[in-house]
């Protein structure tokens, strides 16, 4: 068994050890001060079907942030604090991206779980389907791994005994590359079709250039100019410029994909719809997990259905695209990039730096 943090408290002449762990705590939504460092946790304790992971490295992604900040609003009140399934329940330990040790196991789990180096699936799905859509996240609905330790079920475990990736680079794929994964699946983006990625630096979009690259599609990178090399490495056979005016993006683009686009993948939304839409082939696919560069988009409803363009909105992952993104894991058939790492008791440094925005890959987390 892992080594558990405890403290002792006398109660009425008895000694009671209590087990306890560090977590970066959230209390409310708001500003840095709502999430704070707890070093006397209570530890949790694995239920019928569960097991306590060891958290050996979580990492940061944007619905961290947006759930502090309480940034997804509710119907009809755009303005309201919400999680992004609505209203959450406080305090709540943040951090859907999850990799480490079975430390313990709950009844009717086998017990060759422990001490298995596993992968954790963060999603809550709607049902038992394998294509059962997500409706709930490790730390949003439910506790998550900014912290020494998490109790998760035993079924969203992936055994990564033989994966070649670090921890932290296990780290960086629930989120990130399972929501890239559930974008390129539900647009059915395939070897030899040509895609443009937006916001590509980011996250979620650098995981789109790595994965889509690794099927063997032609991939077309909207980026920063001071990005554009890095997204090369990973894998784009081209970059635009995103401050480019719409004249010149329309004359790079182009020149780089003469034939048209046969998808767009988006993370960013705002104006990108209306101006990227007629970059589209006949039957083209426009598929989109984002809104950082704006939530409220028009654009003219004839490019789309005098085309038969489709326009998919893709959240997260199934439990099948999940699968088919740990398989890439054990193999080593994708890699993610690692910007920077910080410690646990450094989480507010970590989020400034994740909202800076100058980094290329993950900024992961080790407890």
């Amino acid at each position: 068994m892992a080594w558990v943090a405890a403290s002792v408290t006398v109660r009425h002449d008895r000694v009671v050890v209590e087990r306890v762990m560090s977590a970066a705590v959230l209390y409310r939504h708001g500003g840095m001060e709502a999430l704070g460092l707890r070093t006397d946790w209570p530890l949790p304790a694995p239920g019928p079907g569960q097991v306590l992971v060891r958290v050996a490295a979580a990492a940061m992604n944007n619905t961290d942030v947006w759930t502090r900040e309480g940034a997804y609003g509710l119907p009809g009140r755009p303005e309201a604090k919400a999680g992004w399934r609505g209203p959450l329940e406080f305090p709540l330990i943040q951090g859907g991206d999850i990799a480490g040790t079975v430390s313990e196991v709950g009844a009717g789990v086998p017990a060759k779980w422990v001490g298995c180096r596993v992968l954790v699936d963060p999603a809550f799905y709607a049902d038992g389907r394998e294509d059962a859509p997500p409706v709930g996240l490790l730390g949003s609905e439910r506790d998550g791994g900014f912290a020494d330790y998490v109790v998760v079920d035993a079924d969203r475990l992936h055994d990564m005994s033989a994966s070649p990736l670090s921890d932290q680079e296990l780290a960086a794929l629930p989120v990130a590359y399972g929501t890239a994964m559930g974008m390129l699946e539900r647009a059915e983006i395939r070897s030899g079709e040509t895609v443009l990625v937006t916001g590509a630096s980011g996250g979620v979009g650098l995981a789109l250039v790595q994965l889509a690259t690794a099927r063997g599609t032609r991939v077309v990178a909207l980026t920063s100019g001071s990005k554009a090399a890095a997204l090369e490495e990973a894998g784009a056979s081209a970059t635009l410029p995103r401050d480019a005016d719409p004249a010149d993006l329309e004359r790079r683009l182009a020149a780089v994909a003469p034939g048209g686009l046969d998808a767009v993948a988006d993370v960013a939304g705002g104006p990108w719809l209306e101006r990227l839409l007629p970059a589209l082939r006949e039957n083209g696919r426009w598929v989109v997990a984002g809104a950082v560069a704006g939530p409220v988009v028009t654009f003219d409803l004839r490019r789309l259905y005098l085309r038969n363009l489709r326009l998919i909105g893709s959240s997260m992952h199934t439990r099948t695209h999940f699968a088919a993104l740990a398989d890439l894991a054990r193999t080593g058939g994708v890699r993610p990039r690692i910007a920077a790492s910080f410690s646990l008791s450094d989480i507010h440094a970590a989020q400034k730096a994740f909202r800076d925005g100058t980094h290329v890959g993950k900024i992961t987390i080790i407890p």
